[in-house]
């Protein structure tokens, strides 16, 4: 009797813990009808012991959607999960984790996991990391992705090529580039939207202009991206007048402009100097094609009003606009004030730019440069030591150049190159030179942070 009892008493025990476990079914349930947090709350708050309960379908399931909304944190909670509970991921859940990891912004668990998938690295694994390094900023790691994908015998596609020439187009590697458009041809990727598009810029960032113009001639198929693409890398070149005829033909050949093409026009208009073109292209966006300006068209427009000196009404543009607690709005008429030596401005412009964005360094160094340009040396002096007792620093710029098919960084106070002392040592005989034909005058130096 006391042996039925217990055995009926487990009976009942696992029967309820059976009950409130998290089935496949119900997860999948949730992730199909959008509700992840939820998906992803009730299983992390069960025992370890139901994941043996889980298929990996729906692992893969939970972990696709935390991708495609970009949830990441819930991904990697879910992948803590996984291992709390003693899952062992088969290959393709391997390589989601893998895109997972990339996407955040997680190189370093990424390349644990990269690499643990030994001779099996996929085409789409091998992308994931490709992408994630470019995004991190890790452009020739990327290419040295790239490269040992191709050695493997691996045949790039469309978002590889893609990468690539963003990784190219930020290091203004003209030759790496070249070598990538010619396997796009090889391979036929030619006519793909998304591969053009980062193929033009990738000319017009390495300054070939013309080679830039010609391969969007060779489109067969030009859209929105590939026509905003040409039209950006004329703007980058300061080509205004070519800027304003690729939107004209743009919209001849039927193509309708989205919100980016917008600022790639007002852009061009702030640099040419066009205030009244400015304005048209900026009223034309909602009135003729219904799309809303977002902050950074707003911003656009007040740079152009304040490269024309026109600061008051610049100022007014801001107060009236739906986009005045938008940070880089103001900074655009801070700008402005600082070019045009407008103190009284500057003060309220630097007052609420810093307001909106108090944790960002590089806004220390913009206001911090606008008062001394403005000749407020005091002010200045201030806002640089607020920065360094607020602990806030700004991440520092770079210079690099490609020689022979290589890209040389070069950082402030950087000693890394390994032909260090020899290019300081030339830099230093070349300053004595430029001071003893008079080129170079310690007077003429401002008091602005370097950037």
């Amino acid at each position: 009797m006391l042996a039925e009892n217990k055995i009926h008493s487990f009976q009942v025990e696992q029967h309820h813990r059976k009950k409130h476990q998290p089935d496949n079914k119900t997860l999948r349930g949730l992730c199909i009808t959008g509700r992840l947090k939820e998906a992803v709350g009730l299983l992390c708050r069960r025992s370890s012991s139901s994941g043996s309960h889980l298929e990996s379908d729906t692992y893969s399931l939970i972990l696709q959607e935390c991708i495609d909304r970009r949830e990441y944190t819930k991904g990697k909670r879910l992948h803590a999960h996984m291992v709390v509970a003693g899952f062992a991921p088969n290959k393709f859940l391997k390589v989601k984790l893998l895109i997972l990891y990339a996407l955040s912004g997680d190189l370093r668990t990424g390349w644990i996991l990269f690499r643990g998938l030994g001779k099996s690295k996929s085409l789409v694994s091998r992308n994931a990391m490709i992408s994630g390094c470019v995004k991190k900023g890790l452009e020739q790691e990327g290419l040295l992705l790239y490269y040992e994908m191709r050695y493997c015998g691996v045949v790039p596609d469309q978002y590889t090529f893609s990468s690539v020439f963003r990784a190219c187009s930020a290091l203004a590697s003209l030759e790496h580039g070249m070598r990538a458009h010619a396997v796009v041809v090889k391979t036929r990727h030619k006519s793909n939207i998304r591969v053009n598009g980062a193929l033009v810029d990738m000319y017009f960032k390495c300054s070939s202009v013309s080679d830039g113009g010609r391969a969007f001639d060779q489109f067969l198929d030009r859209n929105v991206v590939t026509w905003t693409s040409l039209m950006s890398g004329y703007g980058y070149h300061g080509r205004v007048s070519e800027v304003l005829r690729c939107f004209e033909k743009m919209k001849e050949e039927g193509c309708r402009p989205n919100s980016v093409t917008f600022l790639v026009v007002l852009t061009a208009c702030s640099h040419g100097g066009l205030v009244e073109e400015g304005r048209e292209h900026f009223e034309s966006m909602k009135r003729d094609y219904g799309i809303r300006p977002e902050g950074q068209h707003y911003a656009a427009m007040v740079d152009i009003l304040g490269r024309a000196g026109r600061l008051r009404e610049a100022y007014e543009f801001v107060l009236k606009s739906p986009c005045k607690k938008h940070a880089p709005v103001w900074g655009s008429l801070l700008g402005a004030c600082r070019n045009h030596g407008n103190v009284e401005l500057l003060e309220l412009a630097a007052t609420r730019y810093f307001e909106l964005d108090p944790t960002n360094g590089g806004n220390y160094v913009v206001v911090a440069n606008g008062y001394a340009s403005c000749g407020m040396l005091d002010a200045a002096s201030k806002f640089r030591r607020r920065m360094e007792n607020a602990g806030v620093k700004k991440d520092p710029g770079f210079s690099q150049i490609e020689l022979q098919g290589q890209v040389h960084k070069f950082m402030r106070n950087d000693t890394s190159h390994r032909l260090s002392r020899k290019i300081h040592e030339k830099v230093q005989e070349m300053a004595s030179l430029f001071m003893d034909v008079d080129y170079y005058d310690p007077d003429d130096l401002d008091n602005s942070c370097p950037l």
